[in-house]
């Protein structure tokens, strides 16, 4: 079945500047699998070098974060649409940085 995986404009590059990509499987996973097997210079980027999906890679299914459904293991219908999140560490998290106003 064909779902749409929206591609975060960080990792279009990966995907030929596509910020939309059809894919087909039934679970989350199947579907992240034939997106990585199509662009394979994207798979290191969501998954650890053990097949993990990398623990800042947040994906959403239809604005549901999947961790909270079955995981990779969620069903998909038809027409659903998976959404990949980076998660982005940011802040100066209390240091004082040389040249910054205190």
């Amino acid at each position: 079945m064909s779902v749409t995986i929206q591609i975060p404009t960080p990792l279009r590059r990966f995907t030929g500047e596509q910020g939309e990509v059809e894919v087909d499987g039934a679970t989350v996973g199947e579907a992240l699998s034939d997106l990585t097997q199509r662009y394979p210079t994207l798979r290191r980027h969501l998954y650890t070098e053990e097949g993990a999906l990398r623990s800042f890679v947040n994906v959403f299914l239809n604005d549901e974060d999947v961790r909270h459904l079955q995981a990779q293991g969620t069903p998909l219908a038809a027409g659903d649409t998976l959404l990949i999140i980076p998660s982005i560490a940011g802040g100066v998290g209390g240091h004082r940085w040389r040249n910054c106003p205190s």
